[in-house]
């Protein structure tokens, strides 16, 4: 069964380049956002990749009650979609509840259901109802295979019109694991898949009343996926993530993001 590409914005997924989705955990401040997506919108541009933008402006799931969270849903998307305006590109949020699917689906090319939520079917209802693409991450507790029950709803529902990402699997306490074979097994049964190097990459509660990360080998395990055939990769980008207010030990640097894209440009072409 071979997937049809998936069209967000200007960006193809399942095209004949790879797509990439870029951006910072979430919107610390309306400021960084902006600079955030110049910077990195910049950098795509100068090595020729097609990216959807990305910011979370809410952390609904932190680890402790103490941990910045993010802005209100309304403002969020507001600020989100002015970015996509005003610099031309396609951006990205999740969501997590019917009614904010309702309201991103808005102003929001294409809506992220978490994948601690993806199987939550009004959640997956509103997603679809919005009638914008739609990114569902794997749960850390779902096998490969087990995506096709969700695809099955999201099909139900009048919406063929999404993609999931592999953010890793649940491996004992506070880690993870990538298995690479789960990106096959996607594929093969006729969806198309991105791979998350950056939360594949994280230590559930690792720090305790956080969640810490091991951000260094985030780019291996891309370019891992990228030589496995997946049809893109996302990864949160940060300018400084020893400051970052959100998933900091996890994110890349965005001093470091060229280097890793032409990287993975050039492993996308060996094996295409």
């Amino acid at each position: 069964m071979n997937a049809k590409p998936l069209k967000v914005g200007k960006v193809t997924i399942g095209g004949k380049r790879p797509a990439f989705i870029l951006g910072p955990c979430v919107i610390e401040s309306e400021k960084f956002v902006w600079r955030m997506a110049e910077k990195i919108a910049e950098v795509c541009a100068a090595e020729h990749v097609d990216f959807i933008f990305k910011a979370s402006y809410d952390k609904g799931n932190r680890t402790s009650v103490r941990s910045f969270r993010g802005v209100d849903v309304r403002k969020g998307c507001e600020i989100l979609a002015t970015i996509g305006h005003d610099l031309k590109i396609a951006v990205t949020t999740d969501v997590h509840s019917p009614s904010e699917a309702a309201i991103a689906g808005e102003k929001i090319d294409m809506l992220q259901i978490p994948a601690f939520l993806c199987r939550q079917t009004d959640l997956l209802r509103a997603a679809a109802d919005s009638g914008r693409a739609i990114n569902v991450k794997k749960g850390q507790f779902l096998a490969p295979w087990d995506v096709r029950n969700i695809a099955e709803k999201l099909i139900a529902f009048g919406n063929e019109n999404f993609c999931f990402t592999e953010r890793g699997t649940t491996f004992g306490y506070n880690n993870l694991v990538a298995d690479m074979r789960s990106l096959y097994w996607m594929r093969e049964a006729g969806y198309r898949v991105i791979f998350d190097a950056t939360h594949s990459v994280q230590r559930p509660g690792g720090a305790g009343d956080s969640t810490s990360g091991d951000g260094v080998v985030a780019p291996i395990l891309a370019r891992a996926a990228m030589a496995a055939g997946c049809d893109g990769i996302f990864m949160e980008v940060h300018e400084n993530p020893a400051h970052a207010l959100s998933d900091g030990p996890s994110q890349i640097p965005l001093k470091d993001l060229p280097k890793h894209l032409r990287m993975l440009k050039a492993i996308h072409a060996a094996v295409s």
